[in-house]
């Protein structure tokens, strides 16, 4: 099944000329891929865009750290995984109240216990792009480190890392 399937959408070429070449040509490689690698990184990036999307806005930045978190751990081409997370996006906004839990779920399944730890490396990664955590995204990274099953310690030592950005912190000061 291709990551399009398994979202639910199927990528049409939209625009010019290199667009026609292009789209095919990376869903394509992307329906290649071996279906479990494509369920994980749909739900990898799937995550990623819940988080962007906490306080209602995905940034450029955002973005651009998600196509960088899909690239290195799902070893996509920039194009590919530029098209994973405008896929991914999409749907967080669409789907994403309905989809969250189940979604995450099937992430924690198909992970090992490292592959949960570096995705939430990637939330807070992603959640300070814009330099600021916002309370909101770190709520939302609360709520998924407690679905994949991360304890208490291993998200404090994490989030220890963006302690700098963190905004709930900038407001004590």
């Amino acid at each position: 099944m291709s990551v399009f399937k398994w979202l639910g959408l199927e990528a049409r070429p939209q625009g010019g000329g290199s667009d026609i070449e292009t789209l095919p040509r990376i869903t394509h490689a992307l329906e290649q891929m071996d279906p479990d690698k494509a369920r994980y990184l749909a739900c990898f990036a799937f995550i990623l865009s819940r988080v962007a999307h906490a306080d209602l806005d995905i940034s450029e930045r955002e973005t651009a750290e998600m196509e960088r978190c899909v690239t290195a751990w799902g070893g996509l081409s920039e194009e590919q995984a530029i098209l994973v997370v405008q896929i991914a996006k999409t749907q967080s906004r669409l789907f994403g109240g309905t989809d969250n839990f189940s979604v995450t779920k099937k992430f924690k399944e198909m992970a090992d216990p490292a592959q949960r730890v570096d995705l939430l490396h990637s939330l807070f990664a992603v959640s300070s792009a814009d330099d600021s955590v916002s309370v909101l995204e770190e709520n939302e990274i609360w709520k998924i480190a407690t679905e994949l099953g991360i304890t208490n310690s291993e998200y404090v030592v994490i989030r220890s890392a963006y302690r700098d950005k963190r905004e709930v912190l900038r407001n004590l000061q």
